[in-house]
């Protein structure tokens, strides 16, 4: 059971990650124009991004490394050859009336690096219905999550994450959707608990660190609010592009942070005067990362403080989820140890601090074994 978890954590962790499509939406009583930053080689490959969170998860990933590989500008000739069979999947719907785009121009966007997702940038266009109706945009659940955003709003100009083949809200032809800041806010909190759970593998494996530490309330509380300090502190600095440091540096420290946290659990019986500052360092750390995730998501400059608040604590929602059933899982385990029919001897072995010893030794090997191989593979494959 353990190995298959750890293969599991392992095979996550290969990068071709799915981002979500952006699309930029320019209306006019009579047009519309679409600019969509998008991942061409998945449309090529035919892969059904709904529910994926990593295209080598695909029937087709092979396929998709295939594409990757080739120059820009043969995707840009496969793509352009390939929209008549496409252009379906992107939906303009014209209050009931549907709209297909013709395909304007491509633009591939350079990648050295074929481990990486590469955007393409395509423009769209196409002449409105006669009705004063107005516009919803989207596109079909198989090509992932998308971003539609009206232009010339402003900083309040709407900017809706789409999922699982929704529509945006209706978009006006004349002037522009605005979105509150409440709106902003709630939506939000989904999206940093959903970066959490079930997204954040290598941020579930550095909180269950955390709490692997002890059993004591006040290390877990000392070490959570720490971390989250920092977190926020570099979340709110890289969000506003005020600190800037590239993932090749900050991902593998993130996976180096979780084979700290777990080796310590394994020597260190209680908290220690030095774990709460290098904890605050791993935070400003996983800030960054946080912040990586963020800024994929179009956030208007006019909400930035309700998305990030609101991203901030779906995120601590979501690492309190995972404490909370670490702790209940550990809770009944002891507890079905208490009521079970020992003898005195199988007592003393059942003992709470010593099963939650050997419990977090074994989970810290884990977490540190995974930690390792991660932060091998992000500075070396």
């Amino acid at each position: 059971m353990s190995m298959a978890i750890l293969i599991t954590f392992l095979s996550s962790a290969v990068a071709h990650e799915i981002r979500p499509a952006i699309a930029d939406a320019t209306l006019s009583e009579d047009r519309v124009e679409l600019q969509i930053t998008l991942n061409a080689e998945s449309l090529l490959a035919g892969i059904d991004l709904e529910g994926l969170e990593d295209t080598n998860e695909a029937p087709e990933a092979e396929l998709y490394d295939e594409l990757r590989a080739l120059p820009d500008d043969e995707i840009s000739k496969r793509l352009t050859e390939a929209w008549p069979d496409l252009r379906d999947s992107v939906i303009v719907d014209a209050d009931g009336e549907r709209v297909l785009l013709a395909l304007d121009a491509v633009e591939v966007k350079a990648e050295s690096d074929i481990e990486l997702p590469r955007d393409t940038v395509v423009q769209l266009s196409a002449a409105l219905p006669s009705n004063d109706g107005d516009v919803q945009i989207g596109w079909v659940a198989e090509n992932g999550p998308i971003i539609v955003r009206q232009t010339g709003g402003g900083d309040d100009a709407y900017a809706g994450f789409l999922d699982r083949g929704a529509l945006s809200d209706p978009l006006p032809r004349v002037g522009t959707a605005t979105e509150s800041a409440g709106a902003v806010f709630v939506r939000y909190i989904a999206v940093g608990f959903d970066h959490i759970i079930p997204k954040g593998l290598d941020h579930i494996l550095f909180v269950l660190g955390l709490f692997f530490l002890s059993m004591k309330m006040r290390p877990l509380i000392m070490q959570v609010t720490v971390f989250t300090v920092a977190h926020t502190i570099t979340l709110a600095l890289a969000s506003l592009q005020i600190v800037n440091i590239p993932g090749s540096i900050v991902e593998p420290l993130i996976a180096l942070s979780i084979v700290y946290v777990a080796v310590e659990n394994i020597f260190a019986r209680d908290i220690k005067w030095w774990r709460p500052v290098i904890i605050f360092g791993f935070g400003l750390l996983h800030g960054l990362g946080f912040a990586s995730v963020l800024g994929e998501f179009g956030l208007a400059p006019g909400r930035f403080v309700a998305g990030l608040i609101g991203f901030n604590i779906g995120v601590e929602i979501g690492q309190l989820t995972v404490i909370g059933l670490a702790a209940l899982v550990l809770w009944l385990s002891l507890r079905g140890a208490h009521m079970a029919d020992l003898d005195e001897a199988e007592m003393r072995v059942r003992d709470p601090d010593v099963m939650f010893r050997a419990v977090s030794i074994c989970g810290s090997i884990l977490i540190a074994i995974v930690g390792a191989y991660w932060a091998f593979e992000r500075v070396f494959l």
